[in-house]
């Protein structure tokens, strides 16, 4: 699936529309959920938050290029766009080489991506800048990529020169932010009147987010996930997160990333779900996006990936024959132009 076939599912998603507008189905849509409707409310009376939430889906983090200056899908473009998606994704389909079914790695048994976009219509999760797209990296942001992808992309000396979430160590989508994945997009929310703890599926990571006003730890404690302090203002639960370490970047961010997230319950099973990121040694300027988060069944199984991952001494060993046949072959090639 090519470009060109995203641009022909949208156009029949165009066609296919009703002749009402945009802002006509989203404001349809708000309407239905503008009714009175009061949350949950724990014995403190605060809304809540317990259970299993998912965030699992098809909505793309940024706008794609082809939908450029489309902030929102109509329902039948949204429709479109997820039977392209899913065509698109199927790991399933097998590789023209036995190298590109190497990488597809799993098949789509083990996929849960989700089966359908956001139920805000919109077009990518980044909604701020408008184009849905990231801002630039600052200069120093993209040395410091370049250095990092130079790293994982040679041959590993050692365990710590791959990825955290290969040495099983942090999720990808543990957050914060909690960004969707290609699997395991739950997450167990547990909260008191002080304290709110988010168990992620992804890897088991677990953050407990104090309540009770107290301020972040010394800026010399770094963490894998960062320090997160919340506090309420009104039915909206702020979460604020900083002391992260430089190992942990997201999309580019340093040790001064700064997360504030904003969770706001908006009918019995879904949940808004929006951060911004402030990052300006990083980022050339804030950004933000928006998720919406629906009730999942339980339980939340233990995904059973530990630091110790059975991979690991396969890859490092294979990287140590690779190096001992280059230099066989070093050897041979010395031996050759001796004997001439």
């Amino acid at each position: 699936m090519n470009h060109r076939s995203l641009a022909l599912y949208i156009a029949a998603g165009i066609a296919l529309a009703p002749p009402n507008t945009v802002a006509q189905t989203i404001s349809s849509k708000q309407s239905k959920t503008a009714q009175p409707w009061t949350p949950t409310r724990t014995a403190d009376g605060r809304p809540d938050f317990q259970g299993i939430w998912s965030n699992a889906t098809l909505t793309p983090f940024e706008r794609p290029k082809e939908l450029e200056g489309k902030e929102f899908f109509t329902e039948a473009e949204a429709d479109a766009f997820t039977r392209w998606t899913l065509e698109r994704a199927n790991r399933d389909r097998r590789g023209a080489t036995p190298e590109e079914d190497l990488e597809a790695s799993y098949n789509e048994g083990w996929m849960d991506r989700g089966t359908k976009t956001f139920s805000n219509l919109r077009t990518s999760i980044v909604v701020d800048p408008a184009n849905g797209r990231l801002p630039p990296l600052t200069a120093e942001a993209r040395e410091a990529a370049a250095a990092l992808a130079a790293i994982q992309h040679r041959r590993p000396e050692g365990p710590e020169d791959l990825e955290l979430w290969t040495r099983c160590i942090l999720g990808r989508t543990s957050g914060p932010p909690m960004i969707p994945g290609a699997y395991n997009n739950n997450y167990q929310f547990v909260q008191t009147r002080d304290t709110i703890a988010i168990d992620s599926e992804m890897i088991h990571d677990v953050r407990i987010i104090p309540l009770e006003g107290r301020p972040h730890v010394s800026p010399g404690v770094r963490q894998w996930m960062g320090d997160s302090v919340g506090h309420w203002e009104g039915d909206t639960l702020v979460v604020d997160t900083t002391n992260f370490t430089d190992k942990t970047p997201f999309h580019g961010s340093d040790r001064n990333l700064h997360v504030i997230e904003r969770f706001t319950l908006t009918g019995p099973d879904t949940l808004r779900y929006r951060f911004t990121i402030d990052d300006p040694t990083a980022f050339t300027r804030m950004w933000s996006g928006e998720i919406i988060m629906s009730r999942a069944r339980g339980p939340l199984y233990e995904y059973a990936c530990h630091e110790t991952n059975y991979s690991l001494p396969d890859i490092l060993a294979g990287a140590r024959a690779e190096e001992k046949r280059e230099e066989d072959k070093r050897g041979r090639g010395a031996e050759a132009g001796s004997a001439k």
